[in-house]
């Protein structure tokens, strides 16, 4: 018999441990990431008393698999649309907590006298928190539908997106560059670059795609074809130099704009818990008692940093992005710990031979400790709320409320010439990065197979690859000169005063010169012309292409195509009257919002009308809406009745939905210890003189009522089995066929 690969032992081996560990925590009533990285430090070679992994590379890929679902379900949950409404919240926060946290990280190693690449590497893998980690306790804490959930997660994918500007600019320090100079204005436009032409060209791709084959795609399709995409972004991701987690992260938000959002939710579930399950293993299989017994001191005191740095500066920042006191410590309370990223700059440094081999392993132990401890970090923060709201001054609490550098925009204050700049900014940017893709996908893919296509003809390839990549620009940079010239703002510009005149016409020379600029790189690049020359021509080609009809409508057509793929999934919510009502943003200013609650499919409410169930005096929550398949009840009455699967969207603080939800998950019927004795059996009952039911009707008997049992038949001699008459007198000598379970069988039997 062959052998089992050692993959194969290990994962048997790691998926065991997990599940009884897991139960264990389960019963606990613990988070379930803590189970799995007991279940990861019993299984690695450090536990002498149990089996260990054979092969830990394998397992570690298969972690890396589980991150990069990890952070592809969380793109699907997450859209850059709302970082977009939040505005400049999150990025106050989050630069606020990233260079307090490297201060305070690189003054603990100076102040136990570690090298000064150690001090500063350590500080980045302070700065940053864990997505995945967080995402996983508030899953497990059920606190994804509370508010400032959805303020921590913007914070900590921009986190995710500086990590990356980090990671450069501690290269650049390694290697004794200057990260303030070139290099780093570099990475900040490259990582802008290519958000904009993934974002842009996906939302252009991916919902056409699905939409297209809407019609054929299955559910192991769709399965197949999301996670294909996924592993696609994450290798793209990669090779220009990102992590392939946020490759991952970024199709999963292009997915998030698609109809088929909810859908693909609900197919990579199992997926992202099985790899998510072996990466939070891997991560417990890293602990190494020596290196805690050794380093037990510096551990100590990195912990307390996180902790402590994270509570203060976490909340600290959260203030300053505008949140109210209460919530910016719930936010600061949930991020102390470090994950992913911290081992991710920790490799960079021991590849880069910067740091000491001891600064691994401490990091290691320090992320362990304080996932272990996120939870109650979490659970800490309004305790330490209630006792900050009773010891200090209502004044003070008060002040703290309003300390903000985030102020909510303005729409009617806000001026023609802000609003008509912005919009005019924000489309050259995106014509501008769709036109580099272009170039760049030309002379990298096209111009060289051109020349292999007609070889010895030179100036014909290069001229016939440039008339090319010009008209494939064409639509974008006719878009870039025209948008925006006949807007409600130019208009009311123009009409207002003939100041305003020259700077109107000044807007649309500028952005005529960026197309410009494109062409007579295109041009210049394949070609030895005269400068002067190529100006002419690049200025004579935009001009034909303002005035081309064709390319407009073309350019209105892919701008219509990308706002239709943008707004697909809310379009089809209005549909559907699942999108959420608009007074729900004034709720917010109240602290009080709305969340969806879906009734367990073996929930004890379920049957029960409202009124029988009393939420509003139980919990102090409203129903103000009842999804049910395709139908929506809006203001639900006392007499409506509540059904399984129904999605109730509820209006309450984040204290009564929390008691509500709990409620909610509790009230559900207990599995039944005894379900094999539920089997249902067949009898054949002959009746003797003595048998009570002689002489009845088969109601009369009551077989149904008093034994649970059912007559599905009277034998009388044929070929097929009589259908039972409930009027039907029994006599002596029938033979009933009877269904029923075997208890019952027997006491039917006795009687």
């Amino acid at each position: 018999m062959a052998e089992l690969p050692a993959l194969v032992q290990d994962l048997a081996l790691i998926l065991v441990v997990a599940g009884i560990v897991t139960l264990l925590f389960k019963k606990l009533k613990q988070p379930l990431v803590l189970g799995y990285i007991v279940a990861g430090f019993l299984v690695s070679p450090q536990m002498p008393y149990t089996m260990s992994v054979v092969d830990r590379a394998d397992v570690q890929t298969w972690a890396d698999i589980g991150v990069i679902f990890l952070l592809f379900s969380l793109g699907l949950d997450f859209s850059f649309k709302k970082i977009l409404k939040m505005g400049a919240a999150p990025v106050i926060a989050a630069i606020t907590i990233i260079f307090c946290m490297m201060v305070s990280g690189v003054t603990v190693g100076k102040l136990f006298g570690w090298g000064q690449m150690d001090c500063i590497f350590l500080g980045g893998m302070l700065a940053m928190s864990s997505t995945t980690i967080i995402y996983k306790a508030f899953d497990d804490m059920g606190l994804r539908q509370q508010q400032f959930s959805g303020m921590v997660m913007s914070v900590l994918i921009l986190e995710d997106i500086l990590a990356i500007v980090m990671m450069v600019m501690l290269s650049a320090v390694a290697r004794g560059a200057n990260p303030d100079g070139g290099q780093m204005l570099g990475s900040l436009l490259r990582i802008a670059f290519f958000l904009v032409l993934w974002f842009v060209v996906g939302i252009a791709l991916v919902p056409w795609l699905l939409r297209s084959a809407r019609r054929l795609i299955t559910d192991e399709m769709l399965l197949v074809v999301a996670l294909g995409l996924c592993c696609f972004m994450a290798v793209v991701s990669t090779h220009v130099g990102f992590s392939s987690a946020f490759g991952a992260f970024v199709m999963g938000s292009i997915f998030a704009e698609t109809v088929e959002a909810d859908r693909i939710i609900k197919l990579v579930e199992p997926v992202k818990n099985f790899f998510g399950a072996v990466f939070f293993v891997s991560v417990g299989m890293l602990v190494e008692p020596a290196v805690l017994v050794t380093y037990a001191l510096p551990i100590v005191v990195i912990v307390l940093t996180i902790l402590f740095g994270q509570a203060l500066f976490g909340s600290l920042g959260y203030l300053l992005s505008g949140q109210s006191l209460k919530s910016a410590i719930k936010c600061g309370f949930s991020m102390a710990q470090i994950g992913e990223f911290a081992f991710i700059i920790a490799s960079l440094g021991l590849s880069l031979g910067v740091i000491g081999d001891f600064l691994y392993p401490v990091v290691v132990a320090v992320s362990v400790i304080t996932t272990f401890l996120t939870p109650y970090m979490i659970r800490f923060a309004n305790p330490f709320y209630t006792y900050l709201e009773s010891h200090l001054d209502t004044k003070v609490i008060s002040i703290l409320n309003n300390i903000t550098l985030s102020r909510p925009r303005d729409r009617g204050s806000e001026s023609n010439w802000r609003a008509l700049l912005r919009q005019m900014a924000i489309n050259t940017a995106i014509y501008s990065t769709l036109s580099v893709a272009v170039i760049f996908i030309m002379f990298t893919f096209v111009h060289p197979f051109i020349i292999h296509l007609i070889p010895g003809w030179g100036w014909t390839a290069n001229l016939l690859c440039g008339l090319i990549t010009v008209l494939c620009m064409s639509p974008f940079l006719r878009a870039m000169v025209m948008k925006k010239n006949h807007s409600e703002e130019f208009k009311a510009l123009w009409h207002s005063s003939r100041i305003n005149h020259l700077p109107l016409v000044f807007t649309i020379l500028v952005r005529m010169m960026i197309a410009a600029a494109f062409v007579f790189y295109v041009c210049h690049h394949l070609s030895h012309f005269a400068n002067a020359l190529m100006i002419m021509i690049a200025l004579a080609l935009v001009v034909v292409m303002i005035l081309s009809r064709s390319l407009k409508h073309s350019s209105i057509r892919l701008e219509r195509l990308f706002v239709l793929n943008l707004r697909s999934r809310d379009i089809a919510a209005q549909v559907m009257g699942q999108r959420r009502p608009l007074y729900e943003g004034h709720l917010l200013d109240r602290d009080v919002h709305m969340s969806d609650f879906v009734i367990p499919s073996d929930s004890l409410w379920a049957g029960k009308t409202l009124s029988q169930l009393r939420l509003a005096a139980a919990y102090g929550i409203h129903v103000s809406s009842i999804l049910r398949a395709n139908r929506r009840i809006n203001i639900p009455d006392g007499n409506t009745v509540v059904f399984p699967l129904d999605c109730l969207q509820v209006i309450g603080s984040d204290e009564q939905l929390s008691a509500f939800s709990l409620a909610l998950q509790s009230a559900v019927y207990d599995d039944d210890p005894e379900i094999e004795k539920r089997e249902m059996k067949l009898r054949q009952i002959i009746l003797s003189a003595s048998s009570a039911f002689v002489g009845k009707t088969i109601i009369e008997s009551r077989i149904r009522a008093d034994y649970n049992c059912m007559i599905v038949g009277i034998e009388e001699g044929h070929e097929h089995l009589s259908q039972v008459n409930p009027s039907r007198r029994l006599e002596q000598g029938d033979i009933l066929w009877v269904v029923g379970e075997e208890a019952d069988l027997n006491r039917l039997l006795k009687d």
